[in-house]
């Protein structure tokens, strides 16, 4: 029944990596923790659920991100100029989050994913040009300051919590001029950095610092559930195609909220 419930919310990521650009954590996070808090990992996979959740999220991102962004190259979705150097300090921003969330608690993780969660959600909702765009003016481009800071924030708060960062670029593309289709589509290969450099360090961390997980762990990443849930991701991203660039622009960000606001509320729940 865990499989099958892997599965079904991999194929859930698959969707929304493609249509929102989550990358898969804001899905993979919630329902690994929630199942390895239930005891069905045993009882030290128990123990640091939040951690092998993050990890395990972020190496499934790696793939999502990398498949989704192949096919934005592929329909030419992606504007280039506008992923170098943010993808670079997206990626400095990665490796000092992972190595943060080595040595705070599971409970601070998730503490820190709920009230990212709460400042994401607010900020789309009372601030202007997420829900619909300031201008229909052509996209201004990001300044070096906003390059520079706001892409190592990203990364640090990323991989901190496994999220691939998505709910920190889409805004922030979004209230640049971008479209939705055009936002959601760039998070992708900008959160392909968190997940590499993410994954990288909690496999390096877990293997000192959690031994014990069992033969199924890469350090804190879990290899059975990474596998499972990726197998449910390439479903997930088939189904989703057929729907981007089809959804109107103003339902597509409001959704975008919505979903924000569900994984909150699963992340409330005991």
């Amino acid at each position: 029944m865990t499989y099958v419930l892997l599965v079904l919310f991999g194929g859930l990521s698959g969707m929304t990596t493609v249509l929102f650009g989550f990358g898969g954590g804001f899905v993979v996070v919630p329902v690994l923790y929630g199942v390895l808090k239930s005891g069905a990992g045993g009882a030290l996979a128990e123990q640091a659920a939040m951690h092998v959740a993050v990890a395990t999220s972020t190496c499934v991102m790696i793939v999502n991100a990398a498949l989704s962004t192949r096919r934005s190259a592929r329909v030419g979705t992606l504007l280039r100029a506008w992923l170098w150097p943010l993808a670079g300090f997206i990626g400095i921003g990665s490796l000092l989050g992972a190595l943060a969330a080595g040595v705070v608690s599971g409970t601070v993780m998730r503490i820190a994913f709920v009230v990212y969660l709460v400042v994401t959600i607010a900020d789309c909702l009372f601030r202007r040009g997420f829900v619909a765009p300031v201008t229909d003016a052509k996209p201004t481009s990001l300044s070096r300051g906003a390059t520079v800071f706001g892409g190592t924030v990203i990364g640090a708060i990323a991989t901190f919590l496994g999220v691939g960062g998505s709910v920190m670029t889409v805004p922030l593309l979004r209230r640049r001029g971008l479209s939705m289709t055009q936002a959601t589509a760039m998070a992708n290969p900008l959160s392909l950095p968190v997940a590499m450099v993410g994954t990288a360090v909690y496999m390096l961390a877990g293997t000192s610092s959690a031994t014990g997980l069992g033969a199924g762990h890469v350090g804190y990443v879990d290899v059975i559930a990474f596998a499972v849930l990726t197998i449910g991701a390439w479903f997930g991203m088939r189904l989703a195609t057929r729907w981007v660039g089809r959804i109107p622009d103003q339902l597509h960000a409001r959704v975008y909220i919505g979903l924000l606001a569900l994984v909150l509320l699963s992340m409330l729940v005991p």
